[in-house]
């Protein structure tokens, strides 16, 4: 590249060790000067104080103020993004990912796959592409671009793009959630080991659907035989549908939003047809545990939204997550077993376990890990990149 003292960064002296260990963000307070003329969402190329170059990448403004998109002095393109995402679906063909029994799966995850602040999920032949920065929604046709190179005509046809609500507030950008590539004649069920589910990416949560659950889901299905099931914060009855496959006596699903409890019955319905074993409750979780007749259930699932969207939120996301766990502690038949989660990025998994530990000492209830759940292979973290690690989950055998 060329040497436009216009896009580059120069770093404080001794700020660039964080990059030399290929850590994928700058952050404000290390920048010792900016080129005249930056916009947020431009490429930029950083410096260190004795000017080598570190990396280049997305400028935005913000604590984060670069995300590294490439560690090499090149042109970020469309070819660029075609090797990117071309790597990352090499990656879930040789894991195994794709079969006849799974087409729902990660595609990019963001820092993960490489590519700060982008997300794609693929439902079928379908496409959602969410942008989390100002750059990657600059750059979207780039991507649209390298996506239709990848995957060719034959595995995508449709590609929604849904960065409405997710790309920075402060930057003033109106993102319209519409297809860039097809729309007509969509199929919006997708298969999941097996299993069918309704996505509705045009105004569900995230993309539509979360995925990141999908071997946990599973595990839930081996031990769901002959149980009474309790399935909180259900949204689309994930969940609540291995359940039920897996041999559950009854399941319950839970949430306070009406159209999700819809989507679960739907995507029940899609799977088992009228289903007399399941009943489904549009609920606050806090106050249906609190009703609950204790001793009803034998596997109860807490899958709660994020209570901690940023650091300040810690502490009350914590008393939080203590509250939720013992209602649900208190509830469980002798002999139960728990799946607890959080997905909430700002939480560790050690405040995490804390938060379940202190809820299980208030219970007084003997209480045994048998699993350490994380988040699957589609949704990688880069070694590099720590913070990548959001979803932490705990089963638990309650005496």
């Amino acid at each position: 590249m060329g040497a436009n003292k216009t896009n580059q960064i120069i770093l404080r002296p001794r700020k660039e060790e964080s990059l030399k260990r290929f850590h994928p963000w700058v952050v404000s307070g290390a920048i010792a000067k900016t080129g005249q003329g930056i916009q947020e969402g431009d490429i930029v190329r950083v410096f260190s104080a004795s000017g080598e170059f570190l990396g280049v990448g997305h400028y935005q403004v913000g604590s984060i103020s670069v995300r590294i998109l490439s560690f090499t002095d090149e042109t970020i393109n469309e070819d660029f993004y075609a090797r990117r995402i071309s790597s990352a679906y090499r990656m879930r063909m040789k894991i195994g990912l794709l079969h006849a029994g799974n087409n729902t799966f990660r595609l990019i995850h963001g820092e993960g796959d490489h590519l700060p602040g982008l997300i794609i999920d693929m439902y079928g032949k379908t496409a959602v592409v969410q942008a989390h920065s100002v750059g990657m929604d600059g750059d979207k046709e780039k991507i649209v671009d390298a996506l239709q190179r990848v995957l060719g005509k034959d595995n995508l046809e449709n590609i929604f793009y849904k960065s409405e609500g997710t790309l920075p507030f402060k930057a003033g950008i109106e993102a319209d959630n519409d297809y860039l590539l097809g729309g007509q004649n969509v199929n919006p069920v997708a298969l999941e080991n097996g299993l069918r589910f309704n996505i509705d990416w045009l105004r569900g949560q995230k993309t539509g659907f979360f995925i990141d659950q999908r071997e946990n889901r599973r595990l839930l299905e081996k031990y769901a035989a002959g149980k009474d099931v309790l399935n909180m914060f259900c949204y689309t009855g994930g969940f609540s549908v291995y359940a039920l496959r897996g041999g559950a006596r009854s399941v319950h699903s839970v949430d306070s939003s009406a159209k999700a409890v819809s989507l679960t019955d739907e995507n029940i319905r899609l799977n088992f047809g009228e289903e007399p074993r399941h009943t489904s409750f549009s609920e606050d979780a806090f106050k249906f545990l609190k009703a609950s007749t204790a001793n009803a259930y034998d596997l109860i699932v807490l899958d709660p939204p994020a209570f901690a969207k940023h650091r300040g939120a810690i502490s009350n996301a914590l008393q939080g997550y203590k509250r939720l766990n013992l209602a649900a502690l208190e509830k469980i038949k002798q002999e139960g077993i728990l799946f607890t989660f959080s997905c909430s990025q700002a939480i560790n998994k050690e405040q995490f376990r804390l938060a379940v530990f202190s809820a299980a000492a208030i219970s007084g209830r003997k209480v045994s890990i048998l699993h350490q759940l994380t988040q699957p292979a589609d949704h990688p973290i880069n070694i590099y990149h720590p913070e990548g690690e959001y979803l932490k989950g705990l089963v638990l055998f309650v005496e």
